[in-house]
């Protein structure tokens, strides 16, 4: 390789501690190159140049994005951060990260010389890249990739089996990070999900570009591939070409195994709430362990949301704890809905809304949806990227046809997941059609509650929706809802234990005791693996039955930590205490807290 074509020369010491090898590649705003550390180990460094870097590749401080997310990874399956530091170099500022030298190929090039992979080796791939990606989505500050392609999975070819490890790390954010800090330019179309052409980034969206790749690794080219070079000077009509064609059946030519054909329809479904909800329901599907239907397919025009029959299910009865927020609700809105004719002599109707707050994993869909149970409402649930649009002014139709939609189900709940992401602060905003889309939710929000609708908002960052939101007539009270408490662990153990296959004498005080600070999910992730322990034990045995036992249960626990850690909970309370002291935006004021 010609090493003069880098900034960097060959045999030029890095910082008394790299040694320049190999000049490797040249990119828009960095630089690669092969280096030797002091012991003489090969590395890999790649070299930023600061002037280049867009203001989002920077995070809150200063420092270069990418480099402070590689210094979170540590996993088999994603590269190794060694090394980072800023230096001066002929008048201007650079900074590297110094990462292992993967002894191998990209699955680019290793396709581009066989074209297709075998199923067995398209299942180990995809399970490395998975597993790599949850180590990701499991951090304390959790990371989307939101570039995963054949470029960007290494094969370590150094043992005696390739291992897969996710590279290139330029496109990766935090997943708490606004919209707005999330880059599209030169991303693949065809491995983006159809949320992320409106700039919608998540861990639905890394969850289709990995379907997007099991289908490349044994149909030979992307889903929905088509010839898009017409389309170069006008990047909008390219998505549109793409998403038109994405309208229209996913054709298999190689693949013939009908479970894996749905395992990838369900991964790459155009809406993110018909694709796998995390990455151990997608593990589950590729290991047999959950057999996945065939998704229907769905198109622009086509309902934005999810609606549940009204009548159906346990309503509180289902939920442990929360007793505090179950009796608010009792009050304020069943007695309402069960009684009107007495609350209209003292002219009280149903309140507009309520917002829950709170860690994630708490169990705030839950408890909405176990509400329109319990208040015998129809339930429509809404994403963020179900009224996502890429037409102009499309996004306002679609909030406008779905809250008329409640109005036509009433009595209805309203539902919205993540409303941090739907009617963000306007001040943050620099786009004049996403204001429009905020304007258009505070107008239909206005007294919604007099035609028969119950808006529940639920978000993990209550501090970045917009605090016209939450004014009276609109989303009228917030409340906490935190991790449960040792009382509400033990009601989580019994419910979910009690229709299971369980031994006699099990210990649910001290299974609350060992489980301080999981949430919701984690007790109910706990319990489904160690169903999955007792049913692995039953078939070694070779046994009719196999009980859940004190002992399987402690040693799932021992062995799964909490997927929020505890300084992030103690950062939430720190945020309860500022919402409920008043400290924070005036938009705040009636700020119970629920405990489970």
């Amino acid at each position: 390789m010609n090493v003069g074509q880098g900034i960097l020369n060959k045999g030029q010491i890095i910082n008394n501690d790299y040694t320049v090898k190999f000049f490797l590649k040249k990119g828009s705003y960095a630089e690669t190159y092969r280096v030797k550390d002091k012991t003489g180990k090969a590395q890999f460094l790649k070299l930023f140049v600061l002037a280049k870097l867009h203001r989002t590749q920077f995070d809150e401080n200063g420092n270069v994005l990418e480099i402070e997310i590689l210094k979170r990874t540590n996993h088999p399956n994603v590269v190794k951060y060694y090394d980072s530091e800023e230096f001066v170099l002929n008048g201007n500022k650079y900074a590297y990260v110094i990462l292992d030298y993967i002894s191998g190929e990209t699955l680019a090039d290793k396709l581009k010389r066989e074209k297709t992979l075998n199923k067995y080796e398209a299942k180990d791939i995809i399970r490395g890249v998975l597993n790599g990606l949850d180590s990701l989505y499991s951090s304390d500050r959790p990371i989307i990739h939101n570039d995963i392609t054949n470029l960007n999975v290494m094969l370590d070819l150094s043992g005696e089996i390739p291992i897969p490890k996710i590279i290139d790390f330029g496109y990766a954010r935090f997943l708490s990070q606004s919209n707005k800090e999330f880059l599209k330019e030169g991303l693949n179309p065809f491995y983006q999900a159809n949320e992320t052409f409106n700039g919608i980034f998540s861990v639905q969206s890394d969850i289709f570009s990995i379907g997007a790749l099991y289908y490349h690794i044994l149909e030979e080219l992307p889903p929905w591939f088509i010839e898009i070079s017409k389309y170069k000077s006008d990047v909008i009509k390219m998505e549109d070409a793409i998403l038109d064609e994405r309208k229209k059946s996913l054709k298999f030519y190689t693949i013939k195994d009908e479970s894996t054909q749905n395992i990838i329809r369900k991964a790459i479904h155009p809406q993110a709430e018909n694709r796998f909800q995390n990455i151990d329901e997608f593990m589950r599907a590729i290991n047999g362990e959950l057999n996945v239907e065939i998704a229907s397919k769905t198109t622009e025009k086509k309902p934005i949301a999810r609606k549940k029959e009204k009548g159906k299910g346990k309503g509180f009865a289902a939920i442990a704890g929360m007793q505090e927020l179950k009796d608010q609700l009792k009050n304020d809105v069943i007695d309402v809905i069960e009684n009107p004719e007495e609350y209209k002599q003292h002219n009280i109707g149903i309140p507009n809304g309520i917002l829950l707050y709170g860690p994630p994993g708490c169990g705030k869909t839950f408890f909405a949806e176990r509400f329109a149970e319990e208040a015998n409402y129809h339930f429509i649930k809404v994403a963020s990227s179900d009224i996502a649009s890429i037409y102009i002014h499309g996004s306002q139709e679609k909030i406008g046809e779905l809250f008329d939609t409640a109005r036509k189900n009433a009595p209805a709940i309203l539902y919205f997941d993540e409303l941090d992401a739907m009617i963000p602060k306007r001040d943050n905003l620099n786009n004049a059609s996403q204001s429009g889309e905020v304007n258009e939710f505070l107008t239909q929000l206005d007294n919604v509650g007099e035609s028969g609708v119950f808006v529940i908002g639920s978000t993990n960052k209550p501090d970045s929706i917009d605090i016209a939101a939450l004014r009276a007539g609109r989303i009228e009270q917030q409340y906490y809802v935190s991790p449960p408490d040792f009382e509400a662990r033990k009601g989580i153990f019994k419910l979910y234990l009690k229709n299971r296959l369980t031994d006699v004498g099990l210990k649910y005080a001290k299974l609350a005791e060992m489980t301080e600070d999981y949430v919701s999910s984690d007790i109910k992730l706990i319990i489904d693996k160690t169903s999955r322990r007792a049913i692995n034990e039953l078939k070694k045995a070779n046994r009719e039955e196999s009980r859940i036992t004190m002992s399987d249960l402690k040693f799932v626990i021992e062995n799964h930590r909490p997927t929020v850690k505890r300084a992030v909970l103690l950062e939430y309370e720190k945020l309860r205490k500022r919402i409920e002291d008043g400290e924070d935006d005036e938009g705040y004021d009636e700020r119970p807290k629920i405990g489970f």
